[in-house]
């Protein structure tokens, strides 16, 4: 060995240090039955989706800890609604496309059973439980008596088949029951007529398929891998430990129910002889010894009681639960209190600390699924269609299309220091007011307007309050300097 090898491998560079760098691709005693298949994302969900999806459904129904946490991050995902504000430079078209936005949001449910946002609300929860979820824009005729001639139906994960792959009659290729073309382009989704476990649905006795373009289909999901073609449950990194859990729950809870129903145990020496108490036998000839309040029972020779001590679950069953719902949150991505309801250990700096890092997670969706798979496509199909009815004059509608979306503000642990925060920030020109309004989930533009109006309307009645409108921090003049009878006539002092 020469001297430049055994000076490479005294830093630790030659093949003895690699295989140590490696040590997860090692076969010895204590790896020896990990041998994972390297299989596509894809065919994971192909084979075992169905089951997952079953499974996350009813994990969600059934318990209270998921059933908690699907809430507490569709509300935290969606809020009361991410909202549009368009980026016209026009304000009159602006302000009239804004409004009309507004109007329509009530009409855009296919089912009328909510709003545009209450749509959203839904989206956040398929993606929690089924991890995709279907949007397909129905254009309505002119007839039917809608603003924009344009509504949102919800197609649920199981309305696409897994099992749908293969050929399809145009050469294309279909996989999961999405349609690709030559180049990978989504050309269409084969969806199934009906529900396939909606037995209140009998059109036909097997769902079966119907072809919708793909320009009329959101598929809603979040692309975990590249190349992912479906969505996987949010909840499946914690579906065993909550199952599991509960099972052990529900274990316990019988036998410290079952447990508390002996009181006591009587020992005789002669069967036949009738016990302190004793009632009638039952159907099945088992007698059963009851006892009043302020009994004074006095035993017959060879009779014995021992009254039942059930154990007690254990020291170790608080902690057992806190650790296992830790690493339940952990797998969510959600925060401990939001799954579990408990704030017995929290304080202002562990709570804001654990918060900041789940809503980076959040914005990360708001913007890279919500915005970007829901709500862009739908203003752009939206715009089109109150262009071809009528309702809107878009000189440019490519340029109408730009629009930033808000999502809901933040509710701080100690809101008065964040606001403080802001107002020192937009004093350091650190940040703008824009940005500051948009933060709490308003458009600027329609607040500045609210504190015009108020403002006029107070000027007219005469009122004066602590904190008048036009008169806030960010929109007081600033004071003439009035002149100071020790200056001279040209403002200067007269010791200059």
């Amino acid at each position: 060995m020469g001297l430049f090898d055994r000076f490479r491998r005294s830093r630790g560079r030659g093949p003895a240090a690699v295989r140590a760098r490696l040590e997860g691709a090692m076969s010895k005693r204590r790896l020896r039955g990990w041998n994972p298949p390297l299989e596509n994302i894809n065919t994971l969900v192909a084979s075992g989706g169905p089951k997952l999806l079953a499974r996350a459904r009813e994990l969600v129904v059934t318990n209270g800890y998921a059933a908690n946490a699907c809430e507490a991050f569709a509300s935290n995902m969606v809020g009361d609604g991410i909202k549009p504000s368009s980026l016209i430079d026009d304000a009159g078209l602006r302000d009239r496309v804004q409004r009309l936005w507004l109007a329509w949001t009530d009409e855009a449910d296919a089912d009328g059973l909510t709003d545009f946002y209450g749509l959203q609300a839904m989206v956040a929860r398929e993606m929690f439980v089924a991890g995709e979820c279907f949007v397909r824009m129905r254009p309505r005729r002119a007839e039917d008596g809608l603003l924009v001639p344009l509504q949102m139906q919800l197609l649920q994960s199981e309305m696409l088949p897994f099992e749908k792959t293969g050929p399809a009659a145009n050469g294309n290729r279909i996989r999961c029951g999405i349609e690709f073309d030559a180049i990978g382009r989504r050309v269409a989704y084969h969806f199934r007529r009906s529900h396939p476990g909606d037995s209140t649905d009998q059109r036909v006795a097997v769902p079966e398929t119907v072809r919708v373009p793909a320009a009329d289909v959101l598929h809603i999901y979040r692309p975990i891998d590249a190349g992912q073609i479906r969505g996987l449950p949010h909840v499946a990194p914690a579906m065993v430990r909550l199952f599991l859990l509960d099972q052990y729950d529900d274990a316990e809870l019988d036998r410290k129910k079952t447990a508390a129903m002996f009181a006591g145990f009587i020992t005789k020496t002669a069967p036949e002889d009738p016990m302190m108490g004793e009632t009638e036998p039952d159907l099945d000839g088992t007698a059963i010894a009851s006892l009043e309040p302020g009994t004074m029972q006095v035993l017959l020779p060879g009779e014995d009681v021992k009254f039942s001590s059930p154990a007690d679950v254990g020291g170790g069953y608080e902690a057992f639960q806190y650790r296992t719902l830790l690493a339940v949150s952990a797998s969510l991505g959600l925060p401990y209190h939001l799954v579990t309801g408990d704030v017995r250990q929290a304080n202002y700096s562990s709570l804001r600390a654990e918060l900041v890092e789940f809503r980076r997670r959040v914005q990360q969706l708001q913007h890279g699924v919500i915005a970007h798979q829901l709500c862009r496509p739908i203003w752009a199909r939206w715009l089109e269609t109150g262009q071809l009815a009528g309702r809107l004059d878009l000189a440019d509608p490519v340029a109408a299309r730009m629009v930033q979306w808000i999502p809901p503000r933040w509710d701080w642990v100690d809101p008065l220091k964040d606001i403080q925060a802001q107002v020192l920030a937009m004093e350091a020109g650190i940040t703008s007011r824009r940005k500051v309004v948009e933060a709490t989930g308003y458009d600027v533009e329609e607040v500045d307007r609210e504190n015009a109006a108020d403002a006029a309307r107070v000027a007219d009645l005469g009122l004066r309050y602590r904190t008048s409108p036009g008169e806030t921090q960010g929109a007081r003049a600033t004071p003439e300097k009035r002149p100071n009878p020790a200056d001279g006539a040209d403002g200067r002092t007269t010791q200059e």
